[in-house]
């Protein structure tokens, strides 16, 4: 969840006030990812430890958790503490935040806070997309929202590189979350 960097602009606005208690364990599980030969996995460890950094100074409510609980693995070992210090579990991980559930611990998850303020998108609106990809089927192309709600745009392909107007067509909300089908705006 640290890695995310969501979480960072979370407390920033004030969304999250209270101790944010950083286990120890989680910050030598960041180190180990930081200090690992894979340089995505250590990009995304030092990551994680330069956000905790930035909460730390700009006094985000950051405390580290000295203390341990006797079980194996990170995640087994947050749903424990959690559930013994009666905290809710902030994070971004779905099995985790279902294991955490089903044991009566309360969570945060960050996924589902983003998707409840993702802006309302309905057919027939015009937006503004930057096409930046090919889509999956022939012609398409691909555009993100600033949310990062993924545009599939019908004949896009030929856009892109370009910033062009588009009609929504249709919305499909997954499991991973929504995506907007459009075409080409009168341009």
């Amino acid at each position: 969840m640290i890695i995310d960097g969501r979480v960072l602009d979370i407390c920033q606005s004030g969304f999250m006030e209270g101790k944010k208690l950083i286990p120890k364990f989680v910050l030598e599980e960041l180190q180990h990812i930081a200090d690992s030969s894979d340089i995505l996995k250590r990009n995304r460890g030092r990551r994680g430890l330069d956000i905790l950094n930035k909460m730390r100074k700009e006094n985000l409510g950051i405390q580290i958790y000295e203390g341990d609980v006797d079980v194996q693995g990170v995640d087994t070992k947050l749903v424990k503490l959690s559930k013994e210090l009666s905290a809710a579990l902030v994070t971004n991980d779905y099995n985790l935040n279902k294991v955490a559930e089903l044991q009566g611990i309360r969570v945060l998850n960050i996924n589902e806070l983003a998707n409840a303020v993702k802006p309302v998108v309905l057919p027939g609106e015009e937006l503004k997309v930057h096409v930046i990809k090919d889509g999956k089927e022939a012609g398409q192309g691909i555009g993100y929202l600033d949310d990062g709600t993924m545009i599939v745009v019908e004949g896009g392909r030929r856009h892109i590189g370009d910033s062009i107007d588009v009609q929504v067509t249709s919305v499909l909300q997954t499991i991973a979350g929504k995506m907007i089908f459009a075409k080409p705006g009168r341009s």
